[in-house]
């Protein structure tokens, strides 16, 4: 190969190297250009403090609508109550925290849709109003290694995001609902009384020595220190910390649940088993608390006077209303010596 070829070889060679450069910067160029493109396309999903109307849909559990009805929220569907005001705060604030980071689909398929789970037999649909403008139209799907998967508004492409915390959007209905039976302060009741009825014992004929045993009036009243009575009768060994106890757990009582739609024959409350009776000094208020079958477990269905709600208390509730006079007694032999063993 003489001089002449060696060149024209070389010539060649730093054409096509710098063919292949020039190709490299302008795709790289177009990939900036790209990726510039996409960060600029990821859409505002945060949500607004001035929302004053929010539809969940979530699956297979229905349709929640909550709106607000001068500063308080109220649960309108699937059923009309006062709403949790601390859940929506903490949707709310959520909603702020939303951020898109990439774009996962520009263009995403019913079948892409539903690998992430954005299709309407999975997807968590919120949607926002501030009067009649929709503020907020978000699906969220599938969340995984890349983020949590999210469609916004008229964007048709699939995003990723973060500060999504599922369930703060995926509550059961329940979980809507202001929960609250009965708030006060403890420290200003001055009589307290659980009225039990035969019924409470459950018991058959054969048993109804027993269900006697159950029924009757357990009645405490403060002065200096608390007293009690049981049918009358003082208490003997009486534990004034029991009451503490109990009207610790009655004095912030919230529902377990809701006996919504179900009859007085499931409830039980036309005929009350226990009654709980609570009056606060300065006649500050009277609570009364009727409380009937069981719901689940050792829960009870319950209803409040001035209220045609029905409740379910929960067991730490139920134990104080069906327990016998011995659970606010010391034990027999509390205080007495220990045997030496002489």
């Amino acid at each position: 190969m003489n001089g002449t070829q060696k060149i024209g070889i070389g010539v060649a060679i730093l054409a096509v190297l710098g063919y292949a450069v020039f190709a490299q910067q302008k795709k790289d160029q177009q990939v900036g250009v790209a990726k510039e493109k996409s960060s600029a396309d990821l859409p505002e999903i945060k949500g607004s403090e001035d929302l004053d109307k929010i539809v969940i849909t979530n699956a297979d559990k229905g349709e929640v609508v909550l709106e607000k009805k001068g500063d308080k929220w109220e649960l309108s569907k699937p059923v009309s109550f006062p709403a949790n005001q601390a859940n929506i705060k903490s949707l709310l604030d959520n909603l702020k925290e939303l951020k898109a980071t990439d774009v996962i689909e520009s263009n995403p398929t019913d079948d892409i849709k539903k690998s992430y789970q954005l299709d309407a037999a999975h997807a968590v649909h919120v949607v926002g109003f501030k009067g009649a403008d929709k503020k907020v139209d978000d699906l969220f799907g599938k969340s995984g290694g890349r983020g949590q998967m999210v469609m916004s508004g008229d964007k048709p492409a699939v995003y990723s995001a973060s500060g999504y915390s599922s369930y703060l959007y995926a509550r059961e209905v329940k979980a809507w609902r202001d929960t609250e039976i009965l708030k006060f302060d403890d420290a200003n009741v001055i009589s307290f009384s659980i009225d039990k009825t035969n019924e409470l014992a459950g018991a058959s004929t054969a048993d109804a020595g027993a269900a006697k045993k159950t029924a009757g009036t357990l009645s405490f009243t403060k002065g200096e220190k608390w007293a009690g009575t049981w049918n009358g009768q003082a208490i003997a060994r009486f534990d004034e910390d029991k009451v503490k106890d109990a009207l610790r757990i009655f004095k912030s009582l919230n529902a377990d649940d809701f006996g919504d739609g179900k009859g007085a024959d499931v409830t039980g409350l036309d005929k009350p088993q226990a009654t709980v009776s609570i009056t606060l000094k300065d006649n500050a208020g009277k609570y009364v608390l009727k409380v009937g079958k069981t719901a689940t477990g050792t829960t009870r269905y319950a209803s409040k006077d001035g209220s045609e709600t029905v409740y379910v208390i929960p067991s730490a509730a139920s134990d104080w209303v069906t327990a016998d006079v011995t659970k606010f007694e010391h034990p027999a032999d509390a205080g007495a010596p220990k045997d030496s063993g002489k």
